[in-house]
């Protein structure tokens, strides 16, 4: 089995916890080697941590959350694969496995491959374990890239034919999500349409599309939001 990635380390996070327990570096490696038999953490390796230049694996980040006194999700950037959110709800992959009902093989498996392969009830239980609010879930669940090519087509042809294949994806309200999917096709259009009438304006409005597109799951969950606030 391949070795895990390492997860998105928030090394400000790390060097602002530190401060705020008026703890130097060499502290921290202390703790580290004492606390949780890592003889080889030295402050150098902490500061390292802190600068960026270096990011802790998964014993040491749990380590030095111990240490700094927070959860591991404190010192984790935004997560985005399931492994990373169980891990910053310091959850062992048994307790998933488990409150998910499946085995752990099969579990973990799914979490090393980043393909969510459970059943609609085993979902909402990896939803509710994991805290993960929908845009998490759909990311999780391996859903964005397929989510991805649904709003281009959306936005580029008749967004009404792409209504019923997005809610399979993300479990919108209808009238939420038609809302969402017309307002795209609109704003979409319009950066096609915004320099037609100018010399050169249609390389500049095809630009304006094409960054659309490129930003369009982001602007799809931003208009999401703006629906269910």
């Amino acid at each position: 089995m391949r070795q895990p990635s390492a997860l998105p380390f928030n090394a400000p996070a790390a060097r602002r916890l530190r401060a705020a327990l008026g703890m130097g570096p060499e502290h921290v490696a202390y703790g580290m080697r004492v606390s949780y038999g890592l003889p080889y953490v030295t402050p150098d390796l902490v500061i390292a941590w802190e600068r960026g230049t270096s990011a802790p694996a998964n014993a040491e980040l749990t380590a030095l959350a111990g240490v700094l006194w927070c959860s591991p999700g404190e010192l984790i950037g935004r997560p985005r694969t399931l492994r990373e959110h169980r891990i910053a709800r310091a959850l062992a992959a048994e307790d998933v496995a488990h409150a998910v009902s499946m085995e752990l093989r099969g579990y973990l498996r799914m979490e090393e491959s980043g393909q969510w392969r459970g059943n609609e009830r085993q979902s909402a239980a990896l939803a509710e374990v994991l805290g993960l609010a929908l845009q998490d879930f759909v990311t999780v669940t391996g859903r964005e890239e397929k989510l991805t090519d649904l709003l281009h087509s959306a936005v580029t042809t008749r967004w009404q034919a792409y209504v019923r294949p997005v809610l399979k994806l993300v479990p919108l309200d209808k009238g939420i999500l038609e809302g969402v999917l017309q307002a795209l096709h609109q704003d979409y259009q319009g950066h096609m349409a915004a320099t037609l009438s100018w010399g050169g304006g249609t390389r500049k409005s095809s630009e304006s599309g094409r960054d659309f597109l490129d930003r369009i799951v982001d602007n799809f969950w931003t208009a999401v939001a703006e629906r269910t606030a």
